[in-house]
């Protein structure tokens, strides 16, 4: 697993580095997975080398290099990689994971196809976890991260930052945590190195726009919902909500800097959704107990951020806060619109569990708990909504 770890935490780096030398997406991928999979092999046998991510380059690049070589009617390629070549003790140090998430991110693709382009160059999703996360079939996203490649062959490596391209990464970052913290598919609750992957990239971000509200606001949102991480899984693993977290296990050093992040993101207008997150976010964390939580100031933060976004998704935290303030019909009221940009949804049928057990409506409350089981792919999630399920089913059968 360590040296699983490791290749992991290279591949965007010796991409960006082999990109930025031969300026072809495309083979330079398939390079470094070649690559890859020769220290899957040789490293075990022989020993990890005294520089990896050099040893990495400069095997990707010599495989470049001879798929360049294969192809005579493409000489002048081939003469112009063979002068970038250069030996592995002279490998520069810079880390160009900055400049391949900008480029993934270039305003030549439509927003989807540079999302998944650099969740996968990137982020580090398989093919499978994107397709997954957009809905569509792996084939399909397979063929959209191809054509994307395509279209940025020969495209500037250097760092563009202009407020289209700043959009479209902050949402790719944004993407890449939400499937770290709380995995999209699969037996674990979330996936630890993306979560810290996308923490680093948005660092790296912040020091080279650090007056940007927008990014500081995504950072702060960042660290204040990482900070609960250790408390969100039980010894098996199991799911557990916000408001049943043991408090003393949040990493306080990441929400004292979170709330720092978010007060001075707040300061920044306009105000935009990842600012609005960020306040909402440090609203639950400065608190020991969540009875003390400012649920008014929680609602009025989710009625500006679903004025700004049009989410239908922050219309479903929106009825939670809603029931908080005003008890659960308000927020039950506030979920009746979402049947149709939500429907078949499985947190439509959580939320509304949630708050058919806050009425007392148990039976009901069980049937959507029921009913969300059946539609998450997260088994921790699956199984946190069935054990719900008989819960509530079992507290209704009980004499009273």
């Amino acid at each position: 697993m360590e040296l699983e770890s490791l290749l992991r935490d290279l591949t965007p780096r010796v991409v960006g580095a082999v990109v930025r030398r031969t300026g072809d997406f495309a083979a330079a991928e398939d390079a470094v997975q070649e690559a890859l999979l020769a220290a899957a092999r040789t490293w075990p046998r022989d020993g990890v080398p005294d520089n990896p991510r050099a040893w990495l380059i400069q095997t990707a690049h010599r495989k470049v290099i001879d798929e360049i070589r294969q192809e005579q009617a493409r000489r002048r390629r081939e003469e112009l990689a063979a002068q970038r070549d250069v030996p592995a003790a002279e490998v520069e140090e810079t880390d160009d994971t900055l400049r391949l998430l900008f480029m993934c991110c270039h305003p030549d693709l439509t927003p989807a196809s540079a999302i998944a382009l650099t969740l996968r160059a990137v982020g580090g999703l398989t093919t499978t976890e994107i397709a997954q996360a957009y809905l569509v079939p792996e084939s399909t996203m397979a063929q959209r991260i191809s054509r994307a490649k395509q279209k940025i062959k020969g495209a500037s490596f250097e760092l563009e930052p202009d407020d289209e391209r700043v959009r479209n990464v902050l949402h790719v970052l944004y993407l890449i945590f939400n499937e770290g913290y709380t995995s999209s598919s699969g037996p674990d609750l979330h996936r630890s190195d993306l979560a810290v992957e996308a923490i680093r990239l948005t660092r790296m971000v912040h020091a080279l726009l650090p007056e940007n509200g927008q990014v500081t606001g995504l950072l702060a949102l960042m660290l204040l919902t990482d900070a609960r991480r250790d408390a969100r899984a039980g010894s098996s693993g199991e799911l557990i909500p916000l408001a049943e977290q043991d408090r003393s296990l949040w990493d306080r050093d990441l929400i004292t800097e979170g709330v720092a992040l978010a007060v001075d993101a707040f300061g920044r207008p306009p105000l935009g959704e990842y600012q609005l997150q960020a306040a909402i976010a440090a609203l639950h964390d400065e608190v020991d107990k969540p009875e003390d939580t400012d649920w008014p100031q929680v609602l009025a933060l989710y009625g500006l951020l679903e004025q700004l976004s049009g989410n239908p998704m922050v219309t479903l935290n929106r009825a939670i806060a809603a029931a908080m303030v005003d008890g659960p019909e308000a927020g039950l009221a506030m979920l009746e619109p979402l049947d149709e940009p939500l429907g078949g949804h499985y947190r439509l049928d959580a939320v509304r569990g949630h708050l058919r057990e806050m009425r007392g409506d148990t039976e009901a409350a069980a049937e959507h708990f029921r009913a969300a089981a059946r539609r998450t792919t997260s088994l921790p999630e699956r199984d946190y909504l069935t054990l719900k399920a008989a819960a509530v089913s079992g507290a209704a059968r009980k004499p009273q």
